[in-house]
């Protein structure tokens, strides 16, 4: 008989869920997809030594593009006076949301041991002001020819006159001289690790976490820090200027120089070695045997490098990946190389940012620019939302909800997925405790819940989505959805609260 009450008991109670349930009926809304170009966080066509609207002139007026081509390979202070008119449009180029710089040393430490900070500070400023966040790598000095910037002259005084077309290699008393062409300074003198590697570290105690610092080039030695003849470098030596790096940025993203050498790859794997989640890029998208008939990037040492040398082929999940143009689009279609490839290819190992060297797109290229930004970094789709068509004050607001990321990678800064409810007496904005930064490639089920506040007035409401700043709660991540508002947020349907 007890058994028999217990089971009644427990029968009734089903059914009154099941009615209670029932009677909470369910708002599901389905947003409608868009196909438009999204212009989002860290991700995108970058410029390059200059910013958004710099290109608000024609090529004619002389904005960066001019010609066959490009700014300075290793811009230095001060920035040049490009046409400038408030506007944050690009003439012949995407709008981007990063600017990509590079800047010698000799900039930043004109006297031993005392650092200018003033230029890039102004960087990051004017990058804020014109909606976009910095990538930066700080070069030894750039090009090969004398005429270039060196390194600092005090450093130049102290090791004596420049020896550029050898570098010493070697351990222990024996030394070699081997020839290159990339190297004005021994990088293997204990005097360069040092005071480049202070420089590195001083760098990172003032700028590690920026929140205008969007990512680091690990630059250690060669032309423009590009890291050419790496396997010139000592093994300890590249340790110690790798560690620098690692040991400084522990909250921005760190990118490595891919190569094909194994001990440049080393660069990579020494990054890694310290736990950190560090991306690549690659100096020269787009070559299609535009070197010799023998040898192109995209075929014979890029899908090499990324699978066999560096072993990065998941590092996507976790950092950013970023590429430069060999010479520049213009240069592609002259030489009637096909984009298509170009662009799928890169899509295959996960662009997040392009540097076109801020050389204008080909007019008849743009809808296949535009189908390349609409895949590059991720591309949020909400296909499926849910939650009741009424909650009490201080009462729980289930959801449910599908997305997918339409990209080639996920978004690697830290957002808040939220939910607004607007009304008439006033606002709240609830956070939820999404990692946005897991939702790879795909589709993503996050289904949740958010307390109404105790003492937010009864009535009616506006239920609205998000991505938003982790601190000043406004949306900075537009969704491929129709519904965006004036303030980014996106209408999913009405509310009572009770």
């Amino acid at each position: 008989m007890r058994n028999l009450i217990d089971r009644l008991v427990f029968v009734f109670f089903v059914i009154l869920t099941t009615i209670n349930i029932a009677a909470q009926e369910t708002v599901v809304v389905r947003p409608q997809e868009i196909d438009d170009v999204l212009i989002n966080p860290g991700i995108g066509f970058t410029t390059f030594q200059c910013f958004n609207g710099d290109y608000a002139g024609s090529a004619e007026n002389g904005y960066p593009g001019v010609g066959g081509g490009f700014v300075p390979n290793c811009l230095s202070p001060p920035l040049p006076s490009y046409k400038f008119d408030t506007s944050l449009i690009n003439i012949d180029y995407p709008k981007s949301t990063v600017a990509y710089f590079r800047i010698n040393w000799n900039f930043i430490e004109p006297k031993k041991g005392n650092y200018s900070w003033s230029y890039i500070d102004s960087i990051l400023v004017t990058a804020h002001n014109r909606g976009q966040t910095l990538i930066l790598r700080i070069s030894p000095y750039s090009g090969k020819g004398r005429i270039e910037p060196d390194v600092p002259n005090w450093y130049r005084n102290m090791v004596g006159k420049e020896q550029r077309n050898y570098a010493s290699t070697g351990t222990g008393r024996i030394l070699k001289k081997v020839p290159t062409e990339w190297w004005k300074v021994d990088h293997n003198d204990p005097r360069y690790i040092q005071y480049f590697g202070n420089m590195i570290k001083a760098l990172g105690s003032r700028y590690d976490g920026h929140p205008d610092l969007e990512a680091v080039d690990v630059s250690i030695c060669g032309m423009a820090g590009e890291g050419v003849d790496t396997q010139l470098l000592e093994d300890s030596v590249r340790k110690g200027l790798v560690k620098a790096y690692t040991d400084s940025f522990k909250k921005t993203s760190l990118i490595v120089l891919g190569r094909t050498d194994e001990t440049e790859h080393n660069v990579y794997h020494l990054c890694k070695e310290e736990g950190l989640n560090v991306g690549w890029r690659l100096d020269c998208l787009g070559d299609m045997f535009g070197f010799s008939d023998n040898f192109s990037h995209m075929f014979d040492r890029y899908p090499q490098s990324i699978e066999q040398g560096m072993k990065a082929h998941n590092a996507w999940k976790k950092a950013p990946i970023a590429f430069e143009a060999c010479w520049t689009m213009k240069h592609w279609k002259e030489q009637g190389w096909d984009i298509d490839y170009i662009i799928d290819q890169s899509l295959k190992w996960h662009i997040s940012t392009f540097n076109n060297k801020s050389s204008p797109v080909p007019e008849e290229w743009w809808p296949e620019v535009n189908r390349w930004l609409k895949c590059m970094g991720y591309r949020f789709v909400l296909r499926k939302f849910t939650y009741p068509k009424e909650v009490k004050q201080n009462g729980k607001l289930l959801f449910t909800s599908w997305w997918e990321n339409k990209g080639v990678a996920p978004i690697y800064r830290e957002y808040t997925l939220a939910i607004r409810l607007k009304g008439e007496k006033g606002s709240r904005i609830l956070p939820t405790d999404a990692n946005i930064t897991l939702w790879l490639p795909g589709d993503i089920i996050y289904d949740n819940a958010v307390f109404v506040p105790l003492d937010m007035p009864s009535g009616e409401y506006n239920l609205q989505i998000g991505i938003v700043d982790c601190q000043s709660r406004k949306p900075e991540v537009n969704l491929a959805v129709e519904g965006r508002d004036a303030e980014g947020w996106y209408s999913l349907g009405n509310i009572e609260i009770k």
